[in-house]
């Protein structure tokens, strides 16, 4: 697992109100006082079905390494707004609380909780920002990934975006979640160096350029690489200059070694007419094993274009629409204060947030997830239960769909997992994390349990997330009581 403070500390890495508010809690004596913060999303992006849940183990790298050095405590001293003890407790600070989280990998929806932090109130505060940005970031780029994977079918997608991506952090972690996502290959050599993630590359239009033409760039590129050849075909002229030296190469150079041409790349122009123009001349020439690969600013609706106009591609190098998931480029994950422990009877109290806007609404107390599902092993509904309730000690439960108040359903546990696991328990961790290969086959896995429905791009079904009664029941409990202050 590569670390992410291996060479810098990101301790500081948080909202500065963070600080503010973690020393007034210690000013006030409730530093010790326990809370639970639930980290949930509120609206799929790009009204998809689903998210790929991703960053957790940049969280737990992070988590792990928190220390604040001399430099961080003397330039909060210069502040002059806190307290000597409390930067005291920070000089000495570690991690001691509890958090639990859904794997990477995991097809999570709105309003049910990704991790979960229960810790002293000042640990679980500081910890928010690097949460957030650790899962909005990488959630959402493998999600984009995902959706582009899923539009390109059986052909192979690369990660092309690093030198598009919003800085080098963006670059190699949104590397890591596009494999998350089901991306095949990147292009950015440093993550699969940490990740295991396999790098490729063929060549740059700079390398034909400094030898002048097509024949001559890609005879010097097959005499180093005669196993491994990838021509780019459109630094010139496709069909008139870039085709016939490529063919003309692999004839004369790369076949007579022994070996074939592995693919061509097409990177701009009508990308459907030319690789059908392409592929037919390749097959004429006895080339029917060589690939032809596509770049050019390409999402999941220009490959469903492209495979309507008939296109002859075989894999889809896609960069900043990807890297970045321009077409919607911010997921809402928030963190939110969900119960408070009571210090005379140690149990935790709920805590609600009110709002205007109904979806904003949060469901209180300290929670478990459970995920149905149904014969053929596919997901139907996750279900929010307050932490007491253990559903899988019954043989059914009976839950209420937070758009259909008024009515309960009665759902069989016979199929039924919970969602969250361990990840530390009193600030060890105690989770085994698994290396991005693992992570990419869990989710791979874990999209076989998805309904083919909930895959669509356009009105996707709804995923069910329940209530338990019991949760159900206090969230309207609490609403009436604050609708009485």
């Amino acid at each position: 697992m590569i670390q992410v403070n291996e060479k810098r500390n990101l301790t500081m890495l948080m909202d500065y109100y963070e600080l503010t508010m973690a020393n007034g809690y210690y000013t006030l004596g409730l530093k010790d006082q326990r809370v639970c913060f639930d980290l949930f999303f509120r609206r799929v992006p790009e009204n998809g079905g689903y998210v790929i849940a991703a960053g957790l183990e940049t969280i737990i790298s992070y988590v792990k390494d928190m220390h604040f050095t001399d430099g961080d405590i003397e330039y909060l001293r210069n502040k002059k707004i806190f307290d000597e003890g409390f930067l005291e407790y920070l000089r000495n600070f570690t991690f001691t609380g509890d958090i639990d989280a859904v794997p990477e990998g995991t097809p999570v929806y709105p309003n049910t909780p990704i991790v979960t932090v229960c810790a002293p109130m000042c640990e679980a505060q500081i910890l928010e920002t690097m949460l957030l940005l650790s899962i909005n970031h990488q959630s959402l780029i493998a999600t984009k990934a995902n959706r582009i994977v899923r539009a390109a079918g059986d052909k192979v997608v690369m990660e092309f975006g690093a030198r598009r991506a919003h800085g080098y952090d963006a670059a190699i972690y949104g590397a890591r979640a596009c494999a998350i996502g089901g991306a095949k290959m990147t292009a950015t050599s440093l993550a699969d160096e940490l990740f295991d993630f396999p790098a490729t590359g063929t060549m740059a239009h700079s390398w034909v350029q400094y030898f002048g033409s097509d024949y001559e760039a890609f005879a010097a590129y097959a005499k180093v690489y005669p196993t491994n050849s990838v021509f780019l075909l459109d630094t010139f002229d496709v069909l008139e200059s870039g085709l016939p030296a490529a063919i003309r190469v692999a004839k004369e150079i790369i076949e007579p070694m022994g070996y074939r041409l592995k693919g061509v790349r097409l990177d701009s122009g009508d990308l459907a007419y030319l690789s059908k123009k392409v592929r037919k001349r390749l097959d004429a020439a006895g080339m029917e094993d060589c690939t032809i690969v596509v770049s050019n600013s390409i999402d999941e609706y220009v490959i469903e274009s492209l495979k309507i106009q008939g296109a002859r591609i075989d894999s889809y190098g896609v960069g900043e629409r990807m890297i970045t998931s321009k077409s919607e480029p911010v997921f809402g994950g928030v963190y939110k204060l969900v119960a408070v422990e009571n210090m005379e009877t140690g149990e935790f109290d709920p805590r609600i947030k009110i709002s205007e806007n109904v979806e904003k609404i949060i469901n209180p107390g300290k929670k478990r997830v459970y995920r149905a599902y149904d014969e053929n092993m596919l997901s139907r509904a996750d279900i929010i239960a307050l932490y007491d309730e253990d559903l899988l000690k019954e043989n059914v439960v009976d839950v209420v769909d937070p758009a259909k108040a008024w009515k309960t359903y009665a759902v069989s546990t016979k199929n039924m997992h919970e969602l969250l696991v361990p990840i530390f328990r009193n600030g060890e961790l105690v989770y085994d994390v698994p290396s991005l290969p693992e992570v990419v086959a869990y989710a791979k896995e874990q999209l076989n349990h998805v309904m083919e429905e909930e895959k669509r791009f356009e009105y996707p079904h709804i995923h069910y997330v329940d209530l338990s009664v019991k949760l159900q029941e206090l969230k309207l409990r609490m609403l009436k009581e604050h609708e009485k202050r």
